[in-house]
Parts: structure tokens; C-alpha cells; sequence
């Protein structure tokens, strides 16, 4: 039986990034932090087998002879983890091949035995859950429960489109003409290229290839070079319960990545390409499969709203903001960028929401004090300068945080009395940074939250059922939390609208993106 989507780790997980720890690092000196940083202990794989140096193609762990490689750092220590070879399109070219060949065999395969390599596949996740959390603490820098929260959501993406593969169903059609009869059927699409990000190094991979493997297609990953350790623990797992060869291969790059992209895009053998990352990227790989005309998925850019109207529960809104904003230290891409608070409680929530950062514990993901690790590298932690110091040149208030910790650290931070001239009104944060807007009317914030290109998520708290149905019709985002601040799950469509993408992805919904419909008309 599936699990509750409201009792997965993964939410668990989510939601304990606002406990209040008993020792605050706020006042902790940058050197002190560093040292505790480089001092904590990067726990031993049970299995270390699971960690992989090398590209994964046609069930092959190779380097393709190729003698560059590329050096993955942790994020927190800033310390080598590993090197990888760093491929280019001529290798991707190959995985290309090889994927084609093997489609031939797995898109022939039944249901039913796709379903049961999904299962075995998502049980090898659980059961290697401590080492896969342990790898993707390291090359991502979230905390370790949260990592394990994550490890669990990915996995779920494999027990869902397994039970998905079985249900892939035809229709048929009354015929106008006695004589004929009219049939559909679904089949796979054929090799899918799939490129993710490092923000969920797990949970990307698997959302997508959970999908494509249930509908018979077969996949060449390109995962962020700044987390590619996940996805080939993953490839091992898969190659353990029997995968066959070819149905998946990774290619990690770092130097190479746009001829890795444009030769996933523009040769005519892949048929799909799946990709999650930013809207300017997204534009470029759309423009790059248009000359082939392949099926596209794009999860891009959010600037999510989240509105917290005078009839809130203010504790809840409290608590889901935190959950909302702070995970993954900001970033994610439904992370709430643009909090609107009514004027009426814009005090007790402020004070609240302050009072509560004050007490996060910024550290490394492995010290189990640590609410809140690193971001990704120094250009994330230089655009959170940049948007902290444009707000309070331009007359916000910082209510607590705001300071560079050093390395890849940024203290938890809270703005308030935020104006829309801001550059955090119009351009995603992507880090631990709260901006607080106050608003006056109903109209008013679902215009400002709409006043945006972008349309992933959006949030609002309210007690007013009326105003609930009605503000979460008017807001223009794929997505839309109503008193909670999470919405992810394998059992719901996640996707925007506008420049924020096209397709969806997990839910009964998920595996439409992988199929080709077919009509027959039997005379």
C-alpha cells in the first residue's frame, strides 16, 4: 500500500527544519564556524560500493578513456569529494546509441514486468536509505535528516509509476460506421533525455525516470555537476535488481555541459527531453529540440507568492513559512520568494516569524545540531548579498540574519517592510532569505501575486472558505498550496504555468509526457 503523502519522510523532514535547537550559532565568529565545519566527520558508507567515480553506460561503470575530468567538492568544507570524467557530446552520442538499442527489448516489455523492476528498484532505495541520504548530504549540503526525508520522496516516485506501468490504458471509440471499429493505444515515446538539477539530487532523477521506464522509454541522465554521486548510487541500485543494460545511462560533465545539452536536444534519436533548472536554460534547449520536434517537459523558475491574509491562523502560517522558505536553505524551486502579509497582522507574524529564525543553527549537514547547512557555492551566496543589500540600501528593515558566514554560509535571514522596487520582488532568491511585504486588500495581493512572468507555486493562508476557493482559482501558478506550505508529493502533478514550464510531472499525470497515443481505425 502507498504510504500517506501527508505522513512521508519527506514532509516529516520538511516541517523539522523549524525546531528550535538548544544552541544558537548566530553569534558564533566566522572562524569558529569554519572550524567546527572542517571539523565534523563525514559518516562511512555501510556500502561502499554505492559510490561511483565513473560514467554509467550500457550497465558499464567507464570513463570512455577520457583523461579530463571535473573535481565535486562539498559544499560545506568546500573539501574534494571525487573527481569524474568529464564527457562531452562524442560520448553522449554513444549513450544515445546505446539507449536506442535497448529500447527495442524494453519498450516491448509487459506492464507488469516493469512495474515489478520499479518495485524491486524503489525497495533497494529504502533499504540503502542511510547511505544514499549520506552520499547526497555530502555533494549537496542539506542536513542529514533531511537528505534521508529526501531519499524516502524519490524512492516514492518508483513505487507510484510502478503500479502507473500497469495502467497505461487504451480506449475505444464508437464508431459511426458498423463496418469499423476505432481503438487508441499508448506507447512509449522511445529514448528520453533527461537533465537535473543539483537542488534535489535524488528526487529530480527519479520523478522523471520512475515516469519514463513505466511507459517504456529508456533514458540518458545529465545530472548537476555539482551533485552527480546521487544519481550514480542510483544507476548501481538499478544495475543490482536487474535493469537491463541500456535502459539507463548517466553522463557527467562539467566543462562540457552545453555540448552535452545540444547533443541531447538536436539529435533525432531522442525523442523527449525532460529537463528541471532555470527559465533561460529551459528557453535555450526548447530552441535546441525544435529542430526535431521532440515531446518537452520543463520544470523552469519560480518567484512563488505566499499570503498570509488577516484571517490566517497566524501559528500555522508561522510554521509552513518556515517549512516553505528554509528548506534545502532556500533552495528549492516552490520555495516561497514574495511574502505578502496583511497589514493587520503583519506585526505578530513578523515578530514570530523572527523570534523563530533567530533560533535556527546554521552548520554542516552531518552535525546533528544543524538546522539549515550551506548553499550550493559562492555564486548562490554572492545573490543573496546582492538581493539582502539591494532591500536595505532601498529602506528595508532587517529583522534578523543578513550576514555572510563565510565559505558558502549565509545566515537565515528576515526583511521586512519590503517595497516592490526591490530586486527580490521580480528575481528569484534561491537562498534562506524571508522578504515581508505588507498588503491592504484581497484584489490587491493576487494582483502583485500574479504581476510576474513566472507561474510554479503559489501559497496563502486564510480561514474564510469562500476566499479560499476563490483566491486559489484567481492565482496564476500550476500550483497552489491553501494553508500549507508543502505540496510536493508522487501522488499529485507538480508543473507550472507561464515561463514557468510546461508538462507535469509525478500523479496519474505523470507518465502522459512519456506516450505517444496512437489511433487505429480496423475496418
Amino acid at each position: 500500500m502507498l504510504r500517506p503523502a501527508l505522513q512521508s519522510p519527506f514532509i516529516k523532514a520538511c516541517l523539522n527544519s523549524s525546531r528550535t535547537p538548544t544552541i544558537r550559532k548566530f553569534n558564533m565568529s566566522v572562524p569558529a564556524l569554519r572550524t567546527i565545519v572542517t571539523s565534523v566527520a563525514i559518516p562511512k558508507l555501510k556500502d561502499q560500493s554505492l559510490f561511483k567515480e565513473l560514467a554509467f553506460i550500457n550497465n558499464e561503470w567507464t570513463n570512455k578513456n577520457i583523461t579530463e575530468t571535473f573535481t565535486v567538492y562539498d559544499p560545506a568544507s568546500d573539501k574534494e569529494i571525487g573527481k569524474l570524467p568529464d564527457m562531452g557530446a562524442k560520448e553522449t552520442k554513444e549513450a544515445i546509441e546505446v539507449a536506442s538499442t535497448a529500447f527495442k527489448s524494453w519498450s516491448q516489455t509487459t506492464g507488469k514486468q516493469r512495474h515489478d523492476l520499479l518495485i524491486k528498484w524503489y525497495q533497494a532505495m529504502m533499504d540503502n536509505q542511510d547511505d544514499l541520504a549520506t552520499i547526497l548530504t555530502w555533494e549537496n549540503g542539506k542536513t542529514f535528516p533531511e537528505a534521508k526525508g529526501e531519499i524516502a520522496y524519490a524512492a516514492s516516485f518508483y513505487e507510484w509509476f510502478a503500479e502507473e506501468a500497469v495502467r497505461t490504458y487504451g480506449t475505444v471509440i464508437p464508431s459511426h460506421m458498423p463496418n469499423q471499429r476505432f481503438i487508441t493505444v499508448k506507447q512509449p515515446v522511445g529514448v528520453v533525455g533527461i537533465i537535473t538539477p543539483w537542488n534535489f539530487p535524488a528526487a529530480m532523477i527519479t520523478r522523471k525516470v520512475g515516469a519514463a521506464l513505466a511507459a517504456g522509454c529508456t533514458v540518458v541522465i545529465k545530472p548537476g555537476s555539482e551533485t552527480p554521486y546521487s544519481a550514480l548510487a542510483l544507476c548501481e541500485l538499478a544495475k543490482r535488481v536487474g535493469i537491463p543494460a541500456g535502459v539507463i545511462n548517466v553522463i557527467p560533465t562539467d566543462k562540457h555541459v552545453a555540448d552535452v545539452g545540444k547533443e541531447l536536444c538536436s539529435n533525432p534519436i531522442v525523442k523527449k527531453i525532460s529537463f528541471t533548472g532555470s527559465t533561460a536554460v529551459g528557453k535555450l534547449l526548447m530552441s535546441q529540440s525544435s529542430g526535431t520536434m521532440k515531446k518537452i517537459s520543463m520544470e523552469l523558475g519560480g518567484n512563488a507568492s505566499f499570503i498570509v491574509f488577516d484571517d490566517a491562523d497566524i501559528s500555522a502560517a508561522v510554521e509552513n513559512i518556515i517549512a516553505c522558505k528554509f528548506r534545502g536553505t532556500g533552495q528549492t524551486c516552490v520555495s516561497a520568494n514574495r511574502i505578502y502579509v496583511q497589514k493587520n497582522v503583519y506585526s505578530e507574524f513578523s515578530t514570530r516569524l523572527a523570534e523563530k529564525v533567530k533560533q535556527f543553527q546554521v552548520g554542516h549537514g552531518f552535525d546533528s545540531k544543524t538546522t539549515h547547512g550551506p548553499l550550493i557555492n559562492s555564486k548562490g551566496v554572492e545573490k543573496v548579498q546582492k538581493h539582502v543589500e539591494d532591500a536595505v540600501s532601498k529602506g528595508a528593515e532587517l529583522l534578523v540574519g543578513g550576514k555572510h558566514l563565510g565559505g558558502s554560509f549565509f545566515e537565515p535571514t528576515v526583511l521586512g517592510n519590503m517595497t516592490t522596487n526591490m530586486c527580490i520582488h521580480t528575481e528569484e532568491t534561491f537562498g534562506p532569505v524571508a522578504a515581508l511585504f505588507q498588503f491592504e486588500s484581497e484584489d490587491e495581493v493576487v494582483e502583485l501575486a500574479n504581476n510576474t512572468p513566472f507561474g510554479l507555486a503559489s501559497y496563502f493562508f486564510s480561514r474564510d472558505i469562500g476566499r479560499c476557493w476563490k483566491v486559489a482559482e484567481r492565482l496564476e501558478t500550476g500550483m497552489v498550496g491553501v494553508n500549507t506550505g508543502i505540496i510536493s508529493s508522487c501522488y499529485t502533478p507538480f508543473g507550472g504555468v507561464k515561463e514557468s514550464g510546461l508538462g507535469r510531472e509525478g500523479s496519474y499525470m505523470g507518465v502522459d509526457d512519456y506516450i505517444n497515443v496512437k489511433y487505429i481505425s480496423m475496418g
